[in-house]
């Protein structure tokens, strides 16, 4: 009897080594494409300082209000050189704006202003804008309730920093679910 020779009924023997390699590069290739397309943005909601006693409706800020807004401006303008803030968004009471001036004068940068109904539009539009970056929020604590809605945090049950002078960091990863940290300034 003859040694049979190499037949094509042998060949398939091989086709579950390749399957495996062809299956473990195209799965590997779908992670590395995941892992590197993952950011998070991180989210600062800040109230606006103290506001100067009067009668009117929109009231400046008090010269505690003012000493507060210069220690945000410290707090987020040269120091954070590693992350700046790419985005500060502002809504449209006086006392937001004046928190977040010195800010946007040491960043060099103009800030976006929004109106208290549409804080959810200025969340979502942050979020899409400034994907992978830092976004300072400056609001009263209304405004900044339907951010933290907009955001994906709704178990908070009173506004972010009770006091004036509480900011609440908020860390939006692109999977998984946001994570909140409050703090006082």
């Amino acid at each position: 009897m003859e040694p049979p020779g190499i037949t094509r009924y042998r060949r398939p023997f091989l086709a579950p080594v390749w399957l495996t390699f062809l299956v473990a590069l195209i799965g590997g290739s779908v992670l590395f494409v995941a892992w590197h397309g993952a950011t998070t943005t991180m989210f600062v909601l800040a109230r606006p300082a103290e506001k100067d006693p009067g009668t009117i409706d929109d009231p400046p800020l008090s010269a505690e209000g003012e000493e507060r807004a210069q220690r945000l401006a410290r707090m987020f303008g040269a120091a954070l050189r590693a992350a700046p803030v790419d985005g500060l968004y502002v809504s449209d009471e006086r006392r937001a704006q004046q928190t977040a001036a010195p800010l946007a004068e040491r960043l060099h940068r103009s800030a976006v202003v929004f109106s208290a109904a549409d804080a959810r539009a200025a969340a979502a539009r942050a979020l899409r804008e400034h994907s992978g970056g830092t976004v300072l929020i400056v609001g009263s604590g209304a405004t900044l309730q339907q951010v933290l809605r907009e955001l994906g945090v709704e178990d908070l049950a009173s506004t972010p920093g009770e006091e004036a002078d509480g900011i609440c960091l908020v860390s939006i990863p692109s999977f998984g679910h946001a994570h909140v940290l409050r703090l006082k300034y």
